[in-house]
Formats: structure tokens, sequence, C-alpha cells
């Protein structure tokens, strides 16, 4: 875990079938949860905060109430069954009232009838949404400068105080060592109860500690606030130095996840609850349900999505893998107005590696490898020629994952061909495997070739101790076929008389870096985002943001088993939108050191405001969600709506079922000197565009709306897309991305 040594305070997650009757329901209850507790009942003074106020937890009114919904989640369970015949998870009591607990279907129903309830759900799964990006996103010389450079990036947002000494930690977590601590993780705590509960945990494996057991956590914290100038290096050639976003934020872990079936929202949402209460600014989250929620009627407003809002409210911000589900629509898994749903780009560093044949023709692949040596070619062979003998067919010996099954003598001094089969893909097969095997056999380098492949595959480079490649076009992958059979003499009963076949591997240790725009991943997943489970559209454009989530360099845990290609390595080269979040929870702590007070919503110059009143608004004024809904999850009722939901104050415009004629306002706030903005807007010609007014001046600080008004000029029923452009006679431009559908003229 060596670089993953934490400031700014980050919440980092890291799988459940229930078997048998008894089930995992999460309990929402009557009564208002500490953050928004305004006063009422004799003994117990008010605990709310104000939109953006961080919650006092070692405040003794905080805790007094929060000790009383305890006590009235317990006696509520203790009137209603006997105890031998239920078992309560958790208390959640900061952002949310209610509990989770193990208990029947009947039960549940019984929950459901009572008054002191407000819902009942049955618990849901989730998954994991599994350097040279500080370079990339120009913070070394932009951004962390500002700050009083990579030394105290990112330090200093957060209040150490409710954190235990490192001494203290390390007494109280198995399988903990003192050596892993070093002060840059300010607490670890882990949440596996309803894992437990559902017979999914297994300790040896999981660990019942903090202890990244995955990986995926060490790499993502790594991400967002590693040490800056770590030397990245694996089989001894270093990668280049790594950093995370903000290398002086410290963290603090909240295990949730883990590896052999992810994780569920009732210990997610438990862990949450506690990292605010803990006091952290900033909750990165690398995942994500594995499908919409079907218990509710909207996608914003369930356990886990209000557990978010309450967070957001408490001054906390939040950035969330928005999923790997692309480039198919609606795979989003990231859905509610207060996430930060951050996609994965692909940036500028490419890495690429070539074979080159004995009969002139050169084969492109990826392999982070040394190159054979210059000027000299060795001879082909493959695996399934240097057999021992037939009978060990049964262990699929193309895939070169087991030594002792093939021939040292015909291997030895000469370059290994095998198969990329369908073991490589579930994960039973790796390349670091096949490097094993090739070395342990003498053999020079080695050739993977992919023969078929199914849509969608995503093929990444993995760095190997000798020369390999990865030949992942399967054209390529048949011109090599075809010249090593022409060149290879067989006798009669099809075995090798001789092999004649030759080639070299290049050198793929070097990256190419482009000069390009960053790109969105092909697996990041896309929108339309939707409002329900019947996947209706929502007014509301999703992901909000992109990061670099491709082939990223960044730590790794020994014990993390993960990913095969990297057991027992420090560091690893990983995609996802999980990596693509923490880099935006990350820049989210360089910013909030430098505007403390600022809601994070991404602009230059000019933000747009959004807080806990507005998204409030937003659920009241979106269709379908009922009054008695939103009361039941937020406490609070519909007082306040905006006319429509695209009014909500957001850096984008999105109008799913656009009728005639609609105008949608927004609001900016000047954070820079005095500024002159001309608008100018633009659209595909199916729906006309206009802004108003076309030019306006804001002093510092000061906040002006604009007006954007949107017709239907032909009905396509597909979406128009356009832009609202602000630009600034100080150099700064905002640009609004806009998107219609339009349904009647």
């Amino acid at each position: 875990m060596r670089v993953v040594e934490f400031w700014c305070t980050i919440l980092v997650l890291f799988a459940l079938l229930i078997n048998g009757k008894a089930e995992v329901y999460i309990v929402t209850m009557v009564g208002e949860p500490v953050i928004s507790y305004t006063g009422g009942i004799p003994g117990f003074e008010a605990t709310a905060v104000e939109s953006d106020e961080k919650l006092d937890a070692t405040s003794q009114l905080v805790t007094s109430y929060a000790q009383h919904l305890e006590q009235k989640h317990d006696m509520l369970l203790d009137s209603l069954f006997d105890r031998e015949t239920y078992r309560k998870l958790y208390s959640y009591k900061h952002l949310i009232n209610g509990f989770a607990v193990h208990i029947s279907p009947e039960q549940a129903e019984t929950l459901r009838r009572n008054s002191a309830v407000k819902s009942v759900e049955r618990d849901w799964k989730v998954r994991r949404l599994t350097t040279h990006t500080p370079q990339f996103l120009g913070l070394p010389t932009g951004v962390w400068p500002t700050g009083g450079g990579f030394d105290r990036a990112g330090e200093d947002i957060t209040h150490m105080g409710l954190f235990q000494s490192t001494e203290e930690n390390v007494k109280l977590i198995p399988d903990t060592k003192r050596e892993f601590c070093n002060g840059k993780i300010i607490g670890a705590q882990h949440f596996a109860a309803a894992a437990i509960a559902a017979g999914a945990f297994n300790p040896s494996i999981d660990f019942a500690s903090p202890m990244d057991g995955d990986g995926h956590g060490s790499h993502t914290a790594a991400i967002a606030a590693g040490n800056n100038g770590i030397p990245v290096r694996i089989h001894g050639h270093e990668f280049g130095k790594a950093s995370g976003m903000a290398p002086r934020a410290r963290i603090a872990v909240y295990k949730a996840l883990y590896r052999l079936f992810g994780g569920f929202i009732a210990d997610v949402v438990a862990a949450i609850d506690q990292a605010v209460h803990d006091g952290v600014d900033i909750l990165s989250l690398s995942v994500g349900p594995n499908s919409p929620p079907a218990t509710t009627t909207t996608t914003y407003l369930n356990p886990f999505d209000a557990t978010l809002l309450g967070a957001v409210k408490a001054g906390v911000f939040v950035a969330q893998a928005a999923g790997n589900g692309g480039p198919f629509p609606k795979t989003l898994v990231s859905y509610s107005p207060w996430i930060t749903s951050v996609a994965a780009a692909i940036d500028d560093r490419r890495y690429k590696n070539h074979l080159f044949l004995g009969n002139g023709k050169i084969l492109p692949g990826i392999g982070l490898s040394p190159s054979t040596r210059p000027n000299q070619t060795y001879t082909l062979v493959a695996a399934n020629d240097v057999l021992l003998d037939s009978s060990v067919m049964k262990y699929s010996p193309s895939d070169c994952q087991r030594p002792e099954v093939l021939n040292r003598n015909l291997v030895e001094g000469n370059i290994l061909l095998c198969g990329y089969s369908f073991n490589f893909v579930v994960g039973t097969a790796s390349i670091k495997k096949v490097s094993e095997t090739a070395k342990s056999l003498g053999a020079i380098g080695f050739v993977l070739a992919v023969e078929n492949i199914s849509p969608g595959t995503k093929f990444d480079p993995v760095p190997v101790g000798i020369p390999g490649i990865l030949i992942t076009d399967v054209t390529k992958s048949m011109d090599l076929i075809d010249y090593y059979n022409t060149s290879t003499a067989r006798d009669w009963t099809g075995r090798v008389k001789s092999f004649k076949g030759t080639g070299s591997i290049g050198d793929g240790l070097a990256p190419i870096l482009h000069k390009s725009a960053p790109q969105v991943a092909l697996f990041s997943a896309r929108g339309p985002n939707i409002k329900d489970f019947r996947f209706q559209d929502a007014d509301l454009l999703k992901p909000d943001i992109l990061a670099p989530g491709s082939l990223i360099w960044a730590a790794w845990s020994p014990n993390g088993t993960d990913e095969p290609n990297y057991v027992g390595e420090g560091f690893a080269l990983i995609s996802g939108t999980s990596m693509a979040a923490p880099h935006i929870a990350g820049i989210a702590a360089l910013v909030k050191q430098k505007h403390p007070h600022w809601r994070l919503l991404w602009t230059p110059g000019l933000i747009f405001d959004a807080g806990y009143e507005d998204y409030l608004g937003f659920l009241c004024t979106t269709p379908g969600i009922d009054a008695h809904e939103i009361h039941n999850y937020t406490n609070t009722p519909c007082n306040y709506t905006m006319g429509h939901p695209s009014n909500l104050n957001t850096p984008s415009i999105t109008v799913s079922h656009l009728v005639k004629t609609q105008t949608v306002t927004r609001t900016v706030t000047n954070v820079a000197e005095e500024e002159t903005y001309v608008i100018t807007a633009r659209m595909q010609p199916a729906v006309a565009i206009e802004a108003n007014p076309p030019a306006m001046t804001l002093r510092p600080g000061a906040s002006r709306k604009f007006t954007v008004s949107l017709t239907v000029r032909s009905v396509t029923r597909s979406y128009s897309f356009g832009e609202i452009l602000m630009k600034g006679s100080r150099g700064h431009k905002v640009r609004i991305p806009v998107v219609a559908m339009g349904y009647r003229r």
C-alpha cells in the first residue's frame, strides 16, 4: 500500500446474494435525522444545519439526539418482534433516520404497516466501477502553485479532531501492520454487516478490516491524494513518477466494497453516514448500483441518493463514477443533481508495441515490455506444438498458464506463441502468468494472439519483465498464424519436424504522447439520464464532467486480487470510471482549499450556484414524484418549485420533452473581477435557440439571470445538441451544453 498515503477526506468504497428466507431491509422512520432536526421533542434541542454547513459531531446536542434516534429504532423492533427473530445491522442517524435490519419478508411487511415507519426497502447490490494525469490536467504549473506548491496542495481542508491517531487505529484494526501507517491515512473503518448477514462475506478473502484485499480502493485513493513524485516501478522498469491530484490531502478510508460480490447499499449508506459524522469534506464514490432502484418511483429518491443529499446539505462535495456500461445509451448509474457524476476519458498517452516477422510483416499490438535484442530474430514455437504429451490438452495449454505441460527443450531460447482465450476475459488466465511461464521455460519472449473477439472487449497493456506482446487485431493474428503454419514443417501426423518461422518483439515500455483533447472512453457510461426504473428520460444532463479514466497508473495493494496481472505488485495500470471519479475528488480538494465556501460546479470566472434548497425544488418540480415521497426522504415539505426541472441552476440545460417553446432560466455569479460577457447561442436545426440578454456586466460577487428559449422547428423524436457561449472581456469563457428533444410544434 506504498502510495496509499492519504488529506481531503475521501470516501473510498470497496459485493451479495441473500440466501434463505431472511433478507436485509433498509427502513426509514418518522422523525428527522440530525442534519434536519429543528427541535420540538422535549429534552432535545435543534441540531439542523444550514445548507452547506458542516455537522458538528462533537456537539453534545448532536450526540444526545443521535442516541435518542437509535433508541427509537431499537424500541420499535423490540415492540414488534422477538429479539432472536431479527438482527439490526446499523442505525442511520445523521443523514437519514432509519436502520438496516435482517428480517423475513413477513416481518418487513409488519414494519411497512407501522405508523412510525415511512418506507421499507429491500437492500440491493452495488459494484465497483473499475502517473501522468496531473501533467495532462496542468496541475503542477497551473493549480498547485496557487495552493503553496505540491507539498501543500489540498492540505488543511479537514478538521482532524474526530479521527483517532495512527497508533490507536493500529491497535483496533486486525490485519494491519504499524508500518502501513504514516500519517497520510487519518482514519480507516470497514462496513460489512449486510454482507455478513447475507452469507456472502469470506473473512479469509475479504479481510474483516479496512485492509485492501482487492486493490481497487488503494488505486482510487492514490489517484485522489497520493503523494507527489512517487516512482512507479514494476519488473525493474520505472514508468514515470505518480502523484495524486491533491498530494497533501489526507484520506479517511471507509471500506464497504469487496472483491467477489461488490457490496450492498446498507453497508455503503452506513459508511457514508459515518464519514459525514467524522467530518469529511469530500466523498469519492467509485461505486454504483447494478441497475436503477426498482423499489422507488424515481432514481433520485432512495436510501443511497437521499443519504448523499444529506451529505451535500452538510457541506460535503460528492463525486461518483458514472458507470462502465458504454458505449450503450442509458447506462449511467449516477442520477441525482447533487452528485457530480464523472465520465472516463482517454488522455493523451498511448502504449504500443510491434511484432516483426521473418517475412517482413510488422504486426501492431500492445505490451509494456522490453524488446528482444536489436538486430536479432528468434524462432517462433506455438504452445500446442511443444506439449510434453497429448494428455495435457485438458489444461488449455495454448493459454500458457502451466509451464509443467510444455517441453522446455523446445521452448528455451525461442519466442513462445500463445492463444488469448476466453479464460483471459473471465480472469482464470492472465498475461502475468504467461510471462512467468515463458520465463520459467527459458523463452526469449512470448506472443499472445487474439483469434476471436466479443463486441466491447477491452484490451489494456500489461507490464511484464520479458519481451512480450498481445496482438489484439484478429486479422493481424491471422497473419501471424498463416506465417507460422506455412513456415513450420510437419510430418503426416501433424507433428512438427522443424520450426522455421522467426520474429522479434519491439520495445513497448515508452508511452506515445499525442497532443489531443480528451475523448470519452468507449466503456464510459452514456446518457440520457433517467428519472425512474422505467428508463424515462430526465431533464438533467449526466454525466456532469469528464476526467482521465483510461490506463491510469496508481498504487495497488500487494494483497489485491481484483486484477490477476498485478497480484503482488505495488502499482497497477487500470481503466474505469472508478479511476475518473477520484481525479475530480482530488481537484475538488484543491478548489475547496482555495475557495472553501464555493459550491463546486466547475466553471471559470462565473459559477452556477445551486444548493440544498434548489435540489428540493428540483424534486418538487419533477413530474411523477409524489410530494409525500419527497417528505419521507428529506423531512421537508414541497414549499418551493421552479416551474420546470430544467430550471435547476446547473451549468447545462436539458429538456427531454420539448413542446412548442420553453424558456429556461440560469443565474451566474462572478467570482473574478468585473467583467462583461457577450452571450451567443447555437443549436442543431430541429430546435431554435435564443439567449437573453445578449450581453451583461457583472461586478465582483454579483449575480445575474439570463434566459434561454428553445422552440421546436421540426419533430424528430431525437435529441438536438447545442451550446450557450459566454465570452468575457477578461478572457473567461463559459460553455453551457444544451440538449433538447422536440415532441410537438
